[in-house]
């Protein structure tokens, strides 16, 4: 593997049952690249995040993420992931705070305080930070999501159709937010059916069909 890759996938299967939703699928990822997952509903798209993602363990194939063996050393390479979904899975009776504190110590997140205080500026939550997350709307909730993803500050973020929700501000604020992402050197994949919204927002497309990938 290249040493400046930060994902190398190569042959991934993963099945429910003897049905493949991924099948065979290659990948390369580069620092900065920002990469659309294109495909409809049942296409496979989710399930490639979460074996990504290391949520899910693949039936074949290799993924090495950082030069690491993701599939032998699952834990060791998460530190280098985020992952933001449609769904939240904040705590609704804790804060915007809250939750990034419960996170980072999970993430065993050093200078957690100010840490905290810099992805909340990034995300710009600033003014409800300390505001219970149930009474946030869906794009300010969304923020805080994309907040933890970033608090351990990973090289590469996994999108699964962030934008599921958003009204039209908040989806071109999260694009923004995914380009700022980017170039400090991360890169992203973010998986979706909304190719309107996803390609002003990416550099390079990729479809997946039945499980497989196609063409970019």
């Amino acid at each position: 593997m290249a040493l400046d890759c930060l994902l190398v996938a190569q042959g991934l299967i993963r099945r429910y049952g003897s049905t493949p939703a991924v099948n065979g699928v290659d990948l390369t990822i580069l620092p900065g690249e920002r990469i659309a997952l294109l495909g409809p509903n049942g296409a496979g798209k989710t399930t490639l995040i979460r074996v990504l993602a290391t949520a899910l363990r693949p039936h074949g194939g290799s993924l090495q993420i950082c030069g690491i063996d993701a599939l032998r050393h699952p834990a060791r390479v998460r530190a280098s992931l985020g992952l933001v979904g449609h769904q939240t899975y904040l705590d609704p009776d804790l804060t915007p705070r809250e939750n990034l504190r419960f996170y980072g110590r999970l993430y065993g997140a050093s200078e957690l305080e100010t840490r905290i205080a810099e992805v909340v500026a990034e995300v710009g939550a600033d003014p409800w930070v300390d505001q219970p997350t149930r009474a946030l709307s869906r794009g300010m909730q969304q923020r805080v999501a994309l907040a933890r993803a970033i608090l351990h500050r990973p090289r590469l973020l996994l999108m699964d159709e962030p934008e599921t929700g958003l009204d039209a501000s908040s989806q071109e604020r999260l694009a923004e937010l995914i380009e700022q992402w980017t170039n400090s050197g991360g890169a992203v994949i973010i998986a979706s059916h909304r190719e309107d919204w996803v390609s002003h927002c990416t550099d390079r497309s990729l479809r997946l069909s039945a499980g497989r990938l196609l063409a970019s």
